[in-house]
């Protein structure tokens, strides 16, 4: 008896891949010009990713845990990526803010299979990353130091392309435990 799911994509062309290139929403064909057009290029797109690896499951698919002791789930991912858009609010105003869902590891440990707090997690990460967007928008100059450890927005936009990439990684993990689909 097999309790594993079938691995499967919706990809006919190259079935190691999420969706057939002419379906991918990621790709609109275009090449951004400049450094920042590129790195905010990158983090769309695996913003994007987080969300896609996330479609068509329900409450409790979103909710279900890795293996433990983690408490990693995809919900969990949405409303940690919502805290850490609000730290780096934090990072570019140098006002610090309270953390969106209160206490320490909230995000995961309080990320439940309930259609209200799945709706709330995707309402936060929307709002925080739109907050983070236009804080940042604020500081176009890529070599400007911030106030929070005088990170340059260079460094700050690496490092968040490198969070959303590092939790689409945990995510391509969690959905192919959840119903066996893989995928880029």
């Amino acid at each position: 008896m097999n309790d594993q799911p079938e691995r499967w994509s919706q990809a006919t062309v190259h079935p190691d891949m999420w969706a057939d290139p002419a379906d991918d929403p990621r790709d609109d064909g275009a090449s951004p010009e400049g450094e920042l057009a590129t790195l905010l290029n990158f983090l769309s797109g695996y913003r994007l990713t987080l969300r896609m690896k996330c479609e068509g499951l329900d409450p409790e698919q979103l909710a279900r845990r890795s293996v433990p002791p983690s408490t990693m789930s995809l919900l969990g991912l949405i409303r940690h990526l919502a805290e850490v858009e609000r730290d780096w609010i934090t990072w570019i105003t140098g006002e610090p803010l309270p953390k969106v869902y209160g206490r320490r590891d909230a995000d995961f440990d309080e990320a439940v299979a309930d259609q209200a707090v799945v709706d709330a997690a995707y309402a936060d990460l929307e709002r925080e990353q739109a907050a983070a967007d236009a804080a940042l928008a604020r500081h176009p100059d890529l070599g400007e130091r911030l106030p929070e450890d005088g990170i340059a927005v260079r460094e700050l936009m690496v490092h968040r392309i490198e969070e959303y990439a590092r939790h689409c990684g945990h995510a391509d993990l969690l959905r192919e435990c959840v119903d066996g689909r893989v995928g880029q």
